[in-house]
């Protein structure tokens, strides 16, 4: 609306995906409609989608350089586009707003564009459907009480994550005589993310002040300020002993500092591309381990993309999830940010040019504790031709940490075999072309441990009785809706 304004009506739809215009990082392409009711001049609800598109450009195939060093590099953006206007899709400013990547040296225009233009219709599409909801709930019972309703929902958030930092405030005054609960994390080229929580134990309120993290990096580890609010609200819900809606209730007791020109609030043209997938979880871990909830998960979403000039294709691998406070790590599995499903091995055959020719739990990569950190995964690639594969990950310097005398889960590691036989570490960031024979070895990280491994708790003792009852939401409770309706 700032930079719209009154401009806006109905059937114009919005595109953005710029680190300062809410973006996470160029990859997710946020679609935006309105939504006007009746004789409306301003729209009443905005209804919107984000979808992560394979390719829109830059260094690399897939567009998660992993040595990117500005914004320009990591592909298209946009900031408040009209991708439709009056109902009218706007391809050819589209098109030429995909390809201009290619202007920058090194760089190449989205590789694969009829998918982004398929893909971006079928956004425009969902958000049509959205609309269509909403007016039927409007039609049912009338704009006013919809709009209490949804004031309401969100009252009821806040006072859920209130009622839960009352809780942890007195806990933690009684326990050590203080309502300030302190915690540093690093990345793994050194960069500290500090965070501060101070707690009210009386109305319930905290502020997060993240003051002491590590400047803006040369890279792509820069994470726009977003990418810190989605990590509090994602926890602060993780961390609330009932179900309650996400939404913007859940922040409203939380006052959030964020140093400007850190790498939790870089400059404008920082390229972000890793802030999404690797700092994030750094947030994310320096949050639970403030909180004191439970170890380290993988904390990385081990992004791997290789591709062509024509093609490009990009996975995120699983690992080991933390253990905590009656329950063991689950091994193999994505956490946190990494909720995305890799791709079925005959499809991946199939499709690419490589082999799978292993895929399975890396064996005592948790972390020993009373109860015992998840597994991580061990996956290995052969390619059937030259390709240019790209490595984004992190946790291959330090360990994801154990909590209260557990041990840390193991660190991953990136490697990749020569036809030849020669084998070469490549770190946690890597682009690199591998040729026919060659072999990627990826070995994901476990999760961290919780309590003493002296106490080590058998896995087969760990009963139902030691878990809380699974509440469905989000996207297992979409996705069975999804199978019932068929």
């Amino acid at each position: 609306m700032k930079v719209r304004g009154d401009s806006l009506k109905p059937g114009d739809v919005l595109l953005a995906n710029h680190p300062k215009a809410g973006g996470s990082h160029l990859p997710d392409f946020t679609v935006i409609t309105p939504v006007f009711h009746k004789s409306a001049s301003r729209p009443i609800f905005f209804v919107a989608s984000r979808g992560h598109h394979a390719d829109i450009g830059g260094l690399t195939p897939g567009s998660m350089p992993p040595h990117s060093v500005s914004l320009a590099q990591e592909g298209a953006a946009f900031k408040s586009m009209l991708l439709v206007d009056g109902g009218r899709f706007n391809e050819g400013p589209l098109v030429e707003q995909l390809m201009n990547p290619g202007k920058e040296p090194g760089c190449s225009g989205t590789r694969n564009l009829a998918d982004n233009l398929s893909d971006l219709k079928a956004q425009v599409a969902a958000n049509q459907r959205g609309i269509q909801l909403v007016g039927e709930l409007i039609d049912q019972y009338g704009l006013d009480v919809v709009q209490a309703y949804m004031a309401h929902i969100q009252k009821n958030a806040e006072l859920a994550v209130r009622d839960m930092l009352k809780e942890i405030a007195n806990n933690a005054l009684a326990k050590t005589g203080s309502t300030v609960l302190k915690a540093t994390e690093y990345m793994d080229n050194g960069t500290p993310i500090v965070l501060t929580v101070t707690l009210d134990k009386d109305n319930g309120s905290a502020i997060c002040d993240f003051t002491g993290t590590g400047v803006e990096v040369w890279g792509n580890l820069n994470a726009p300020r977003a990418i810190t609010l989605s990590a509090l609200i994602y926890c602060l819900r993780c961390m609330v002993g009932h179900d309650v809606p996400l939404n913007q209730g859940c922040l409203n007791p939380v006052k959030v500092i964020v140093p400007p020109g850190s790498i939790l609030d870089p400059s404008e043209g920082a390229a972000v591309v890793g802030g999404n997938v690797l700092t994030s979880q750094r947030i994310v871990d320096v949050l639970l381990k403030a909180f004191q909830v439970c170890a380290a998960s993988q904390g990385c979403m081990n992004n791997l993309t290789l591709g062509e000039q024509s093609w490009g294709y990009y996975e995120t691998v699983a690992g080991g999830s933390g253990a905590g406070p009656g329950w063991h790590g689950a091994g193999g599995v994505h956490t946190h940010m990494t909720n995305t499903r890799i791709t079925d091995l005959e499809i991946v055959e199939r499709r690419y040019p490589m082999l799978v020719t292993r895929f399975s739990l890396r064996d005592g990569s948790g972390g020993r504790g009373k109860w015992r950190g998840g597994d991580g995964v061990t996956r290995e690639l052969v390619f059937r031709r030259t390709v240019q594969l790209s490595v984004l990950t992190e946790r291959r310097a330090f360990q994801p940490y154990g909590m209260n005398g557990g041990e840390p889960g193991a660190r991953g590691l990136n490697l990749l075999q020569r036809a030849d036989g020669r084998l070469i570490n490549l770190g946690g960031k890597a682009s690199i072309e591998a040729y026919p024979g060659d072999k990627y070895i990826m070995n994901s990280p476990g999760g961290g441990g919780y309590g003493r491994p002296s106490e080590a708790v058998d896995q087969g003792d760990a009963t139902r009785s030691n878990y809380s009852e699974f509440l469905e939401r989000g996207s297992v409770y979409e996705y069975r809706s999804a199978q019932e309706s068929v």
